[in-house]
Order: C-alpha cells, then sequence, then structure tokens
C-alpha cells in the first residue's frame, strides 16, 4: 500500500468542495487518505468518498490559549496514531496549531494559506500574536503553499515564513467538466437588450469582511430603480467568525424585500447557472473559489479590486473590478452591468471560462500534491 496522507482544515465543507479532485487523484493513486476537521455534514460525503474520516473540535473563532492547546495536543495525538507520510494543514488554526502539532509528532507537514482573513485586515494585539504564531509555525514546515503574489509577499517582507519554501499555486484549481459552461439563463427580451429579469448573485459566507454590507446597500438603492431586477445571497450566516453577520440581520433584509436569501447548499452550480453575474466585494481572499467556479460556468464576474480577486478578473475584459469597502462604487458598478446587453454579458462570461482554462485547471494543483510525495524519503 503507497504512503496514507492527511488533510486537515476547520471545516469538512471546505476540504470537500475545495479539495475533492487532488483527494480523488490520491485516491486514484492508492494513497489513504485521511481527513480532520470539526464535525459537520460533509464529513459523510468525504467517507463515501473512501477518505478515512476523524472528527476533531475546532474553534474557529475561539481565542482561549488553552483551547487552543488543546487543539495542539488533540492534533499531536491523531497524527501519532495515524503517522501519515504528509499533512496538509489548511486555514488559520490548522496552518499553526497542526504544524506545531506536526513539528512534535516529526511529521512532515505542508501549509496553504488560503487566504489571511481579518490577520491582515484589521490590527489588534490578537492578530499581532496570530502573526507571531505563523512565524513560529511556518519554521518547520515542509513547504508553504500561497494562492496569491500580495499574501505571499505579506508572509515573506514580514518575516514570517522563508522565501525558500514557499510555493505561488494558482489558486486551488477548478475542476472544468465539473463546473462546465450553463446555457445563459432565458430572458423575456433579445440578447442585444438587457437581460429581463436579472439575477445577481453574492456566494460566500456571510462576514462583512466578504463585503455582505456593501452588497446589501447597493440592492437597496438599485431596488428602488430598477424592480426587474433581483439581488440573491447564498452561504451560511451565524458562522463561527469575529465579523460574522447573524440570521437575524439576514431575515431583516428579507422583511424588507432587498435580498432573496438562498441558505446553503451541496451543490452551487444550478444557483450560479441561474445567474446573469457573480458579485463578490470582499475586502481579501485568498483566491476566490466562488469567482473562479462562476467564471468557468461562463458568467460574468464583479468583484473588489483586492488581492485574491484580482487575480481571476481582467477588468473590462471577465467581468469589472471595483474598490474595496465602496457602496457608491459598487452600487454603479452593478447598475451598469444591469443595462448591459445579455449578448455582452454572455460574451465577458465566454472570455472568463477561457481565463480559468488557460491560468486555473486543477491539474496543476493536483501535481503540486504529488510533487511533495515524491520528494519524501522511501521511508515514509
Amino acid at each position: 500500500m503507497t504512503s496514507p496522507v492527511l488533510l486537515c482544515s476547520n471545516t469538512f465543507w471546505s476540504i470537500y468542495n475545495f479539495r475533492r479532485g487532488p483527494i480523488a487523484a490520491l485516491l486514484a493513486a492508492g494513497h489513504p487518505v485521511h481527513v480532520a476537521a470539526p464535525d459537520d455534514a460533509f464529513a459523510i460525503q468525504l467517507a463515501e468518498m473512501g477518505c478515512v474520516v476523524h472528527r476533531v473540535p475546532m474553534s474557529a473563532k475561539g481565542q482561549n490559549p488553552l483551547q487552543d492547546l488543546g487543539l495542539m495536543w488533540r492534533l499531536y495525538r491523531l497524527y501519532r496514531q495515524v503517522r501519515p507520510a504528509v499533512i496538509f494543514h489548511y486555514t488559520i488554526k490548522p496552518n499553526i496549531y497542526g504544524a506545531i502539532a506536526a513539528r512534535f509528532a516529526r511529521i512532515p507537514a505542508v501549509s496553504m494559506t488560503t487566504g489571511l482573513g481579518y490577520v491582515f485586515i484589521r490590527e489588534s494585539l490578537t492578530t499581532r500574536l496570530a502573526r507571531q504564531l505563523y512565524r513560529v509555525a511556518f519554521r518547520h514546515t515542509l513547504e508553504n503553499w500561497f494562492l496569491n503574489v500580495e499574501d505571499h509577499r505579506a508572509f515573506v517582507e514580514g518575516g514570517l515564513v522563508a522565501m525558500g519554501k514557499t510555493r505561488l499555486l494558482p489558486g486551488e484549481g477548478v475542476d472544468l467538466a465539473h463546473f462546465a459552461k450553463a446555457p445563459w439563463p432565458v430572458s423575456d427580451t433579445a440578447r442585444d437588450a438587457a437581460p429581463v429579469p436579472m439575477r445577481f448573485l453574492l456566494i460566500a459566507r456571510l462576514l462583512r469582511d466578504k463585503g455582505v454590507l456593501e452588497y446589501v446597500d447597493a440592492a437597496r438603492t438599485l431596488r428602488a430603480e430598477m424592480p426587474h431586477v433581483t439581488f440573491q445571497i447564498l452561504g451560511a450566516a451565524d458562522v463561527e467568525n469575529p465579523t460574522a453577520i447573524t440570521r437575524g440581520e439576514v431575515e431583516a433584509w428579507q422583511r424588507e424585500g432587498v435580498i432573496e436569501y438562498l441558505g446553503t447548499t451541496g451543490d452551487v452550480r444550478p444557483v450560479i447557472a441561474n445567474a446573469h453575474c457573480v458579485v463578490l466585494p470582499s475586502y481579501r481572499e485568498g483566491l476566490s473559489r466562488t469567482l473562479l467556479e462562476a467564471s468557468a460556468m461562463g458568467r460574468p464576474v464583479i468583484a473588489s479590486d483586492v488581492p485574491g480577486c484580482r487575480d481571476v478578473i481582467d477588468d473590462g475584459v471577465t467581468g469589472h473590478l471595483v474598490p474595496a469597502r465602496d457602496a457608491a462604487a459598487l452600487t454603479a458598478c452593478m447598475r451598469d452591468v444591469a443595462r448591459t446587453p445579455a449578448s455582452t454579458l454572455a460574451a465577458m462570461g465566454d472570455a472568463g471560462r477561457a481565463k480559468v482554462a488557460r491560468e486555473f485547471d486543477e491539474h496543476v494543483v493536483i501535481a503540486a500534491y504529488f510533487r511533495i510525495l515524491g520528494s519524501l524519503p522511501a521511508s515514509c
């Protein structure tokens, strides 16, 4: 039997939705794949793929040092029990405490920085401590993967990681067969006219840092001007994050008639296919999976001109970039898009799919996992 591999993140949801391609490739090559995260509904789907599932309690937003030490101890015991050839960590707490636990367990580990989030967006004692912990954790990793140039530069120039241990990946890759080009939504108007009705869609965990409030402000203004335009939101509310938006806030927006809340789904493809434009006014991303998937399916996109979003968009060609935290600029851009002929929007979507196929195919990312396995000593 070939070497076992372990993937650790803060949700099984993210492991299943973002790393299903690499997992399937590893399993097909005969590598036993273990996955570790707090319990959620996607643990079952990973088990059905053939993964060995380990449910590990973990507080995503907790800032209690004793809890974090407890997490490190739980991961250390798990790593000693499984003895994988290599561990891949994702998201802040696994990247920090998992990497330290792997060092104590004497198991090679790779950390993927999927986004800097509030650690670099905000400045506080907690974020300064997190940066120091990154410095300690990344001292002993095998490699550290980054998804955009700005995040890579921030870690290297901040002295958090040695340049020689870093690799820049084209996101986590997109399965172009799974996210196939979707037919343009049926409209009551000709293709040389703007779509009526028209649907904007935001897909994200409901966090202030994702620009949800700016999106709602834009929807509030444009609904009054363009009653044929719908503003949809897909994603979980009340998540564990310091900038989380509550379900109560979402329900208030629904009562106001500003947005249509779609909840959550295990398959975003039908929702993207039903939209005319996908919007993500985020303050910062690692490399936006939402924008990649929407572009792969042939939908134009609007996003903030920030790290992790600008990498995906050719401004004016595959979509539009707007200043972050600027509801007025977002509103103006969405107004223009709502007035754009369907044929022009479809052409932008086609250009977006071509860009994703050219630059973000998941085969490049899958190769990085196998390169790591190939670099390990034979005894692993």
